[in-house]
């Protein structure tokens, strides 16, 4: 199933997509919810963010290929950082270049919706606390990463957390082809099946250092090949059985 946000003249909506129609629902999508008559043509809605997290929770260097691609060691855990719930846009949103940075990166990841609270969880039981997978870009400003000792700054400009189009309930996370478009040109291509901690461990990991909320969001990583964004560009995450999150970029 794929679970959507948006917004049909000035009210938001939550619903599913069936045969590319929007069917409404009325209740809470990470509770009960119950489908009303109502339906949408996709044309006539603006998608907006799939969830509204209350944090991000980031993890670093998490790609073999990526690890391979600067030379590094790959890590015992997790490596774990937080983007700020105010950097979350939706697809089709713009990502805004901020004035104090002369570099901003893409970086494509598989991201993971949070169904219930979740603490100290099991790896074997990790997955019954997921409610879907999304496209997820880690927008940063590479040269105040390499600035700063924390990413707070180069991770957390608003707009810095695209997300979407939509959150989808029935796939596997386990090998998943996962690509970043640049203007029409493919600059990252990899699988999931290349992540050094694979979804089940993250969320057990994660879940053992803060408590995860339903809606909060879990950034897997980028593999290879990330790269700089200029004002103008449009940019494209593409996972295998999820769709694509469309993204251009715009002067502050």
């Amino acid at each position: 199933m794929k679970i959507v946000r948006f917004i049909s003249g000035k009210t938001q909506r939550s619903g599913f997509i069936t045969n590319g129609e929007i069917t409404e629902v009325s209740g809470n999508i990470f509770g009960d919810y119950q489908p009303t008559s109502r339906k949408y043509e996709l044309r006539n809605v603006r998608l907006i963010s799939p969830c509204t997290p209350s944090k991000i929770v980031a993890v670093g260097l998490n790609y073999r290929d990526h690890a391979q691609e600067l030379g590094m060691t790959i890590p015992q855990e997790p490596l774990l950082f937080l983007k700020p719930a105010t950097s979350v846009i939706g697809p089709g949103d713009s990502i805004v270049y901020p004035r104090m940075s002369v570099r901003v990166d893409y970086e494509a990841e598989l991201g993971v919706v949070i169904k219930k609270r979740a603490k100290d969880v099991q790896e074997k039981d990790s997955l019954d606390y997921v409610l879907g997978y999304t496209c997820f870009n880690d927008v940063t400003a590479r040269d105040l990463q390499t600035k700063d000792v924390q990413f707070a700054r180069s991770k957390g400009f608003d707009t810095f957390a695209p997300l979407g189009p939509w959150i989808v309930t029935d796939i596997d996370p386990s090998d998943l082809k996962i690509e970043l478009w640049l203007n029409g040109k493919l600059k990252q291509s990899s699988r999931t099946s290349q992540l050094i901690f694979e979804v089940p461990r993250l969320v057990s990991f994660i879940s053992r250092v803060m408590t995860l909320l339903p809606g909060d969001l879990i950034a897997t990583g980028t593999p290879s090949g990330i790269g700089p964004m200029e004002i103008g560009d449009t940019v494209e995450v593409k996972i295998e059985g999820i769709g694509t999150l469309r993204n251009t970029v715009k002067g502050d």
